[in-house]
């Protein structure tokens, strides 16, 4: 006779129909004999997500979005599926100690009951099944690279932890000169960090390589976010491609670039959010109701605002540093040619990296924001936190 689990898995993981699941979670609750199949087969279907690209913060990010009515759920079931199928390995790839200490509480077994438990597992089988193939961002779990370990620059942490401590404080103060202000700085140590490297590794014909990593892009107003996110990414040096239908944006770039994107990103859509909220309270405050139009508006004009102030910031670090080197003020790396060059070449790579992850994007011409009061308070925002690249844009 077939087993329980693959009646159960036959019967509900290729039907959207809800009685196909109830049909499913029965003939499992009635059966605690299968409870270590269905979990297995529930490794097994994150095991084969790693082989078609996905992270483990892909993975949970995926379901709260195809779960709306039963996200947080769905990601602490996720969670214990992914800690139990990734301590098969005896090392991670980069990155994935980090995104799985940052998973939700696995959710415990057979709770709240034995059938709910089941049809929960089940629902989630169901999206974790049709998970498409997406560009890899590194190798899966298991796999030698044959490449040896690099390790950071020398004061990157150092460099990191400064750069979040100016943020942090941005975010938290209610000062909008002093948000700018600590913004901006935080903009050009990156822009400095990103520089120093790039001498460093032209010096010592470092083996560094372009990478990439997947920034989730969520509901509501995803196209201003990705606008911001692609605007960021530009300024340091990174190239970013938006996946609207699966929520999330590559950004290829070097390591360090990559962190500084991720941080600067995360940092100005809660500067903006706070900022659009406060605008959003005097406009109700007059008796204006329309949320929404006012919402993505103010939205689209904070990221594209900050795409000019953020390639500017760069651009004036960079031409400050390229007339240190010339005249032998600058960080004394002795690279050939000089600065302009070296970061030629960097961009050549990344560019190189991204067109063979995405042979096939194509670039859209965002439009809708039609909230004028919006339009001019985002506008407002984005000055005062003084951030930007190209207008209007984004890769696809």
């Amino acid at each position: 006779m077939e087993p329980v689990t693959d009646q159960a898995c036959a019967a509900a993981l290729y039907s959207d129909d809800d009685s196909a699941l109830d049909t499913g979670a029965s003939l499992l609750a009635a059966d605690p004999s299968s409870d270590d199949a269905l979990h297995a087969r529930g490794e097994e279907f994150v095991r084969r997500a790693w082989d078609r690209g996905w992270h483990p913060a892909d993975l949970v990010r995926s379901v709260r979005r195809e779960l709306p009515d039963n996200g947080e759920r769905g990601a602490a079931l996720v969670a214990g599926l992914i800690v139990a199928e990734t301590a098969r390995y005896a090392a991670l790839p980069p990155r994935w100690a980090d995104q799985i200490a940052e998973l939700p509480a696995p959710a415990p077994r057979n709770r709240p009951d034995r059938f709910t438990y089941a049809a929960d597992l089940l629902e989630l089988y169901r999206v974790l099944l049709r998970l498409p193939s997406i560009e890899p961002v590194g190798p899966p779990p298991g796999t030698v690279t044959g490449l040896p370990h690099l390790p950071p620059a020398h004061d990157e942490p150092r460099m990191l932890t400064r750069i979040r401590a100016l943020l942090a404080k941005a975010e938290a103060t209610g000062f909008p000169e002093e948000a700018e202000a600590l913004t901006t700085k935080a903009q050009e140590l990156m822009a400095r960090h990103s520089i120093d490297e790039a001498l460093l590794a032209a010096r010592s014909h470092g083996g560094r390589a372009p990478g990439a990593r997947r920034i989730g892009v969520d509901a509501p107003y995803e196209t201003a976010k990705a606008i911001l996110l692609d605007a960021v990414a530009s300024a340091n040096r990174c190239r970013a491609v938006w996946n609207s239908d699966l929520g999330f944006t590559t950004v290829v770039g070097f390591e360090s670039d990559l962190e500084a994107v991720e941080l600067l990103f995360t940092s100005l859509l809660v500067q903006g959010t706070a900022a659009m909220t406060g605008a959003e309270a005097g406009q109700r405050a007059g008796g204006r109701k329309r949320t929404k139009t006012f919402r993505q508006s103010f939205l689209m004009a904070y990221a594209q605002r900050l795409g000019s102030r953020l390639a500017a910031d760069t651009e004036r670090v960079t031409a400050a540093a390229d007339v240190g080197t010339a005249s032998g003020d600058g960080n004394g790396s002795g690279a050939p040619g000089g600065l302009l060059p070296v970061l030629a070449a960097r961009d050549v790579a990344v560019t190189e990296t991204a067109e063979r992850m995405f042979p096939r994007t194509t670039t859209t011409r965002v439009r809708g924001a039609v909230d004028e009061a919006g339009w001019i308070h985002g506008a407002a925002a984005a000055d005062r936190a003084r951030m930007g690249g190209r207008e209007g844009e984004i890769a696809r």
